[in-house]
């Protein structure tokens, strides 16, 4: 069974040849595609929007959420100083 199909298969070929014309530009950014692994990214991303065989797209690995435990918050303490006044003595 073929991994991917023709229809696919000539999308990618053909964000290939445009990579390599220097016209193949990525989505938001527009920035010219420099990478072969983006070309070949974007040309099968191409091939899903036309509804051509294609598996889905890889998950990214995430990193093992830490499982601590929320800490209790406690009463804040008041931002303000608290300024004690100097008891004058007066000498006399």
């Amino acid at each position: 069974m073929a991994r991917y199909s023709k229809k696919s298969q000539k999308s990618v070929k053909s964000a290939m040849h445009r990579k390599k014309k220097g016209t193949l530009t990525s989505g938001r950014s527009g920035k010219k595609v420099k990478s072969r692994k983006q070309a070949i990214a974007i040309g099968l991303s191409e091939a899903r929007k036309k509804g051509a065989k294609v598996p889905a797209p890889k998950k990214k690995k995430s990193a093992k959420k830490k499982s601590t435990a929320k800490k209790r918050t406690t009463a804040k303490k008041s931002s303000g100083r608290r300024t004690t006044r100097k008891r004058s003595t007066s000498k006399s």
